[in-house]
């Protein structure tokens, strides 16, 4: 697999998000994704990315035990901030103090069973804490060797530019598909004008761009997507229309629905870097093939969406708060 750099990070031009390997998406099988992870990695994968509050303490801890045989290979992405309980799983908070971004680091070591986290988010902004706090926090883990490079979610432009000051950061995480372009606007830019990698999740819409979501009632009672509006019983049709006049485009390639989308998103720069999510391993060696489209393919794939907009916010009214995209 092709190499990319993302700030001062060389890993794979693709990586894998691990999140719905332990819920989200309804139940998976555990073994299954020790599976996906050995695979992509013997595939050419070396980024895996996870966070501490996935699955609450499981994603870290599955990671940790799939990668182990392998760590000194790859690079492992985590993040902190995000709060969350078994007891009270939708009760969500965030906490960005500098006490607390030390001490769940020392968790996550544990979790994944490791020395050194090569890439560690901030996966939200505390709106009650300075984002220099907790810079300042996750610049005294990269000196003291806990962690190797800082990088920060959906946190918004302004505060990427004070953030930067304190600590070069490494990599911006922000959600980035087809059906979500506000990234263009300012933060690919501003990612460009200071040399910060952008790494795209959510690159296929959520598994809307792989033409496997056929309805509402497909998705598991569990299935947080419910809760999306692009998801809803009233959007969804007129998305899934969007859809086929892609899933065309793509036979005529030919490649999958997923296969465009991830080409789709290469094409738009060098320092973008997507990152896959999936607990079936035919579905990883699908979006491992890399195709490539010429000016002419990208421009036919752009007006598709032009035409009709997607029907839908990406996220739940109640979620919108913890992410930043100005």
């Amino acid at each position: 697999m092709d190499k990319k750099r993302i700030g001062s990070l060389e890993v794979s031009a693709l990586g894998l998000g691990c999140m719905g390997m332990t819920g989200f998406y309804g139940t998976a099988d555990r073994e299954e994704c020790k599976r996906v992870i050995q695979t992509a990695f013997e595939k050419g994968i070396s980024l895996f990315d996870t966070a501490d509050n996935y699955g609450f303490d499981e994603n870290e801890v599955l990671l940790g035990e799939a990668i182990a045989p392998f760590r000194n290979e790859i690079s492992i992405a985590t993040k902190v901030g995000v709060v969350r309980s078994k007891e009270n799983p939708s009760t969500v908070s965030i906490n960005g103090k500098p006490e607390y971004i030390k001490s769940q680091c020392l968790v996550s070591l544990k979790r994944l069973g490791v020395s050194t986290i090569d890439l560690y988010y901030l996966h939200h902004l505390d709106p009650h804490i300075p984002i220099e706090e907790t810079m300042y926090a996750m610049a005294e883990l990269v000196a003291e060797g806990k962690i190797r490079y800082i990088g920060l979610g959906e946190v918004g432009t302004e505060n990427i530019r004070r953030a930067h000051k304190i600590h070069p950061i490494t990599a911006i995480q922000a959600e980035y598909s087809l059906f979500f372009r506000e990234p263009e606007k300012r933060l690919v830019p501003l990612c460009k004008e200071l040399g910060i990698g952008l790494v795209a999740c959510a690159p296929l819409c959520r598994g809307l761009l792989t033409g496997a979501i056929t309805s509402f009632y497909a998705l598991q009672s569990n299935d947080f997507r419910r809760f999306f509006p692009r998801f809803s019983e009233s959007n969804l049709p007129h998305n899934l229309q969007l859809v086929e006049h892609l899933r065309k485009i793509a036979k005529a390639k030919p490649c999958s629905l997923a296969q465009l989308a991830l080409g789709w998103l290469a094409s738009q720069s060098p320092h973008i870097m997507p990152i896959v999510g999936t607990t079936k391993l035919s579905h990883l060696i699908e979006d491992l093939s890399a195709v490539r489209f010429s000016e002419s393919e990208i421009h036919d794939i752009n007006a598709v969406v032009d035409q009709g907009s997607i029907h839908g916010d990406r996220l739940p009214e109640a979620a919108q708060p913890l992410y930043h995209t100005d």
